[in-house]
């Protein structure tokens, strides 16, 4: 974690917020607590565990587990992520999916 943001500020530059999910694996630790303290440009926003009418993140994973990949029966953990990993390159492609799931969100967002 303390990579990804430290990646974040390089390509950012400036003052930013980052929006985590409710799980514990995100800004809980002592090392990323400690980056955050040194960087205070750096603003770090936790929704709850699990809340899909903010989180786009939640409405992904529904495409995803409940739609493009349900009756998937991977042989190891290998054929699952390259699965995973073809079906959010679909996300990238087509930018109408995600924009979908930030408006079912229903979140206020700035221009």
């Amino acid at each position: 974690m303390v990579q990804f943001l430290g990646k974040l500020k390089s390509q950012l530059g400036g003052p930013f917020t980052v929006i985590w999910d409710g799980s514990n694996t995100h800004g809980r630790s002592r090392l990323v607590k400690a980056y955050l303290a040194k960087h205070p440009e750096i603003v770090a926003e936790t929704l709850p565990a699990y809340a899909p009418e903010i989180n786009p993140d939640e409405n992904v994973w529904s495409w995803a587990k409940y739609g493009r990949l349900a009756n998937l029966a991977a042989q190891d953990t290998k054929e699952l992520r390259d699965r995973i990993e073809q079906e959010f390159a679909v996300l990238r492609k087509e930018r109408t999916y995600l924009d979908s799931f930030v408006r079912d969100a229903e979140l206020c967002t700035a221009a």
